[in-house]
């Protein structure tokens, strides 16, 4: 069974911004009064003079931001996903969406990983809410070094981008020479009998069903759909194709989330047998992080459940 080093990606959110500062003078970092807890602090001490500490006023933030991109600039924000898209959700959409403008959004501290902070600050609805906004790229990187490459790889993009990360270490999955190509995933172990599509820290569970899998003489592909919007249909098609059962995995809620987006595309062209590893439609709440975890099924052990229940069918 394999093993994994871990590292936090909100690190490689904030060592993503170095990069990019000592590179683009255009680049500019806003946060909501959390500079230390998203690694900002880095950023902020390199290049004061291009860092806004907005304070507790999210909706003021979004708002500066835009600003901040009509006349040049590309701005960062970051906070909590849970204030940074659920408290602003309205500005994300008219000010930022429909105008459009070239700003990208760090949704740190996403799914259950805040751990103690509980229901109110564990935000499980962002996939739905930024799949739904037109205009908007939407990436989920698995692991420290794909939030990294997330940071340069949104500053290509024309528009606004909205990049998920969370707050504890998750395990390193990928290498800092793996290419990262926004809109094209990753397939991390091949496999026949069936797939699993996953995204953020759900990859490196992807990864320990298969083992568990393989011992049993079940070969499960798994697939790092590190951008939700928009899909990599070719190998989500693939997939379904040669393998004939999906299931998908994810720190967020069922409804809405990279379950729905994919059912929503296998449906239309190739339907196969489908099942799910998500948040059952449940708030958050306090605890250990990994208790969390396993009280709400995101476990390799739950992936391999499902698969098992698709090919019994």
């Amino acid at each position: 069974m394999r093993t994994f080093a871990r590292r936090k990606t909100r690190e490689g959110w904030g060592d993503g911004l170095v990069d990019l500062g000592e590179t683009r003078d255009n680049v500019v970092v806003l946060v909501g009064d959390n500079t230390k807890s998203t690694s900002v602090d880095r950023f902020a001490e390199r290049w004061p003079e291009r860092f806004y500490q907005m304070g507790i006023a999210e909706q003021n933030m979004v708002n500066v931001a835009a600003g901040l991109s009509l006349f040049g600039k590309a701005p960062y924000y970051v906070t909590y996903s849970a204030f940074g898209v659920g408290r602003v959700y309205d500005m994300l959409r008219v000010t930022v969406g429909y105008t459009p403008c070239n700003v990208k959004i760090g949704g740190a501290h996403s799914g259950l990983s805040v751990g103690p902070d509980g229901a109110t600050h564990q935000m499980m609805e962002d996939i739905a809410c930024m799949r739904a906004l037109p205009n908007f790229t939407l990436l989920a990187p698995a692991d420290y070094w794909e939030t990294r490459k997330a940071v340069a790889a949104a500053c290509e993009i024309d528009g606004p981008v909205y990049i998920r990360f969370g707050r504890e270490p998750v395990p390193v999955v990928t290498g800092e020479h793996d290419p990262y190509v926004p809109g094209r995933a990753t397939i991390l172990a091949e496999g026949g009998d069936a797939t699993c599509i996953a995204c953020g820290a759900m990859v490196a569970e992807a990864l320990l069903a298969h083992d568990q899998l393989a011992e049993r003489g079940i070969e499960l592909r798994v697939i790092n759909m590190h951008t939700i919007k928009p899909l990599d249909e070719r190998a989500i098609v693939a997939a379904a194709r040669e393998t004939g059962a999906i299931v998908t995995a994810e720190e967020h809620q069922l409804y809405g989330g990279l379950g729905s987006a994919v059912a929503q595309l296998v449906a239309q062209h190739a339907p196969v047998k489908m099942d799910y590893v998500a948040v059952m439609d449940a708030y958050g709440r306090s605890g250990d992080p990994d208790a969390l975890l396993d009280m709400y099924g995101l476990r390799a052990a739950n992936i391999v459940e499902k698969v098992k229940g698709l090919l019994q069918r």
